[in-house]
């Protein structure tokens, strides 16, 4: 498995935002179809009868919900209307009745709810590890150009939008729409048919104005939540950044900008916050005229006759219980549809396709032998005029191959491409006579072993880091590969050892031992190509050797393709390319080079004439 690489070239035509990954606008009822998609993935079939339960207890709730009030109304006429004996008990046995279903419309739910939570987290789990694996397969273009923070923030929103879908439409809204109806249909049965139509017309107005209210709001929510993700989005990425903010004393400035963006969330959400209240006083106001509008009606049927005194305390608990789910439609429905937004988005980031794919039917290679070839290989990256162009050459098995020449040559752009970060636009690289375009990425890059300019780490121990590549290795190949990349010593030394926390990308090694732990790493995975990426130039004199010696035993026996910057660590090459404006322009032995008077040795006269001139040097030499 190759170490962990971070490339420092990004491509200029790539401007994935991972704030506008792209998203299948399908409303409610696609963001629907997929929550049922996941409940219905195999992993999901253990839930299967818990989720059954939790309906039947949704629906049992409702049925006594709807009792409840007019068991209220019994009692209430009873009390009214029978004899002082046989009325009391009537209307106590009725009141009993009445509390009980009233405490079971809402023990239930509270029931469902303990029965569905690991239903729900496990959904969440689901849609999280499904976004996050898609991710992790995306090109490195994607991951040069998107946002930590950013794509954080997707997943998790993503992952909490199965939970809101479920719990206020599966619980919620789907629930009171039966309620209604059963409602309707038994003050219908019960007292009187216009008492159904007003409580219909009271709960369609209702819902009128939240939908529209809503959907206005739905709009400055992702506003809201634009500036969200941009203040989360810098706030990681200046804390991440800490040394670079250090180091130019820009704190005040990162501060700065900081607050720029908590003023334009600040500013979002009081605009979201005072359109909230108009939706709520426009329900109160609607539920309460529908209020007035059912008791006038009871109680005019009472004073006609036609209906008992308890019918006025019917209608009204009905109606109540209706609105008490209903209190929360409007903040419910932006839930839904933000959580339908939230769930486009991360469906959108598992929807992009990577650049660089695996073959439908991957070769193997039987023998690794370490053989690399670049065949008229030509790559460009868009928005550029130049780039590599009919690059040919070939490491034999155990071959040390540098690639030098100015910035901006290709240098490293040939090892991304060998490692299939990007595809070649034409010609061939094979890998002991496979082009790698047929080799699964997996195999191919477990076949390279890299060590970039500046190693990154995880923040974890020692052990964990050098174990990377190869996390079932032995303690005493970790030991072997800590040793012949001189960590041995170093380690020892440390207090807590080989349980030595890193930090943060390795912040609290040196710069030469974050490079020897890379190479130990790499050593761990046995590869049969070890690619070197300027894995020195970083380093004083003194760091280098340790490191160049580490490099020396981590090459041995394999094939070795060098990225040079000082020309002094690659004059034992078995050949030397020399590279500029994406075209190899001399190759040879470092004498032949020298001797022949072209780019090189004009490179090899300027770090001459550097390392004389350099304190540095003056100091070693004294």
């Amino acid at each position: 498995m190759v170490a962990l690489y971070v490339c420092a070239m990004s491509p200029p035509h790539i401007t994935i935002d991972t704030d506008q990954i792209a998203s299948e606008h399908g409303g409610v009822f696609t963001s629907l179809g997929r929550v049922f998609q996941v409940l219905t993935r195999p992993e999901m079939r253990r839930w299967r009868p818990i989720m059954g339960g939790a309906l039947a207890l949704t629906l049992v709730a409702k049925v006594f919900a709807v009792a409840s009030p007019f068991l209220l109304g019994a009692a209430i006429n009873a009390v009214v209307g029978g004899d002082a004996s046989d009325g009391f008990m009537l209307a106590a046995g009725l009141l009993a009745a009445f509390v009980g279903a009233r405490f079971l419309s809402t023990a239930f739910p509270q029931v469902r709810d303990a029965m569905f939570a690991p239903v729900s987290q496990d959904a969440q789990r689901i849609v999280s590890v499904d976004a996050f694996a898609s991710a992790q397969n995306l090109s490195m273009a994607f991951h040069q150009t998107r946002r930590t923070g950013a794509l954080n923030r997707i997943i998790e929103r993503g992952a909490s939008a199965i939970d809101y879908l479920l719990r206020f439409l599966a619980f919620n809204i789907g629930p009171t729409l039966v309620e209604l109806m059963l409602a309707a249909i038994a003050l219908a049965a019960v007292y009187d048919w216009r008492l159904s139509v007003v409580a219909i017309v009271t709960v369609f107005a209702y819902g009128v104005w939240t939908y529209a209210l809503t959907e206005w709001r739905v709009q400055q929510r992702r506003r809201m939540n634009e500036a969200d993700t941009e203040l989360r989005a810098k706030s990681v990425d200046s804390l991440t950044n800490f040394e670079t903010v250090k180091a130019f004393a820009a704190e005040a400035r990162e501060t700065h900008r900081f607050d720029r963006a908590m003023k334009t969330y600040n500013r979002r959400y009081v605009t979201a916050m005072r359109s909230l209240a108009l939706l709520n006083a426009g329900q109160e106001f609607i539920m309460n005229a529908g209020l007035l509008a059912m008791t006038s009606l009871a109680a005019w049927k009472v004073y006609q006759g036609e209906l008992e005194v308890g019918a006025i305390a019917a209608v009204f608990a009905v109606l109540m219980n209706i609105y008490r789910p209903l209190n929360i439609l409007g903040w419910a429905w932006r839930e839904i549809k933000q959580g339908s937004v939230d769930l486009e988005k991360v469906y959108g980031l598992m929807g992009m396709t990577p650049d660089v794919t695996d073959p439908a039917s991957p070769q193997t290679i039987e023998t690794p032998e370490g053989r690399v070839r670049f065949d008229a290989v030509t790559y460009a990256h868009a928005g550029r005029e130049t780039g590599l162009s009919d690059i040919r050459f070939e490491a034999a098995p155990g071959a040390r191959i540098a690639l030098v020449g100015p910035s901006g040559s290709g240098k490293s752009t040939l090892l991304k491409l060998l490692f299939r970060f990007y595809d070649v636009q034409k010609g061939a690289i094979t890998l002991d006579g496979v082009d790698v375009r047929e080799l699964a990425q997996a195999d191919l890059r477990a076949r390279l072993g890299l060590v970039p300019q500046d190693v990154v780490l995880f923040n974890d121990t020692i052990r964990q880091n050098i174990a990377y590549g190869k996390p079932d290795a032995t303690e005493e190949e970790l030991e072997d590969a800590a040793r012949r990349a001189q960590l041995g010593t170093f380690i020892a030394r440390l207090p807590d050892g080989w349980d030595t926390l890193v930090g943060e990308r390795g912040v609290k090694l040196s710069g030469g031992e974050r490079q020897r732990v890379g190479i130990a790493r790499v050593i761990l995975t046995n590869p049969s190509v070890l690619v070197l990426d300027e894995a020195t130039s970083a380093l004083d004199s003194g760091t280098e050797a340790l490191v160049q010696a580490a490099l020396d035993e981590a090459a041995k026996g394999r094939t070795t393709l060098t990225v040079a910057h000082r020309l002094s660590t690659i004059i034992q090459a078995d050949e030397i390319l020399v590279l500029d404006d994406g075209q190899i322009v001399e190759r040879g032995r470092h004498g032949d080079l020298l001797a022949s008077g072209g780019v090189y040795a004009e490179m090899w006269a300027r770090q001459a004439d550097s390392a004389v001139m350099s304190p540095q040097t003056v100091t070693e030499q004294s």
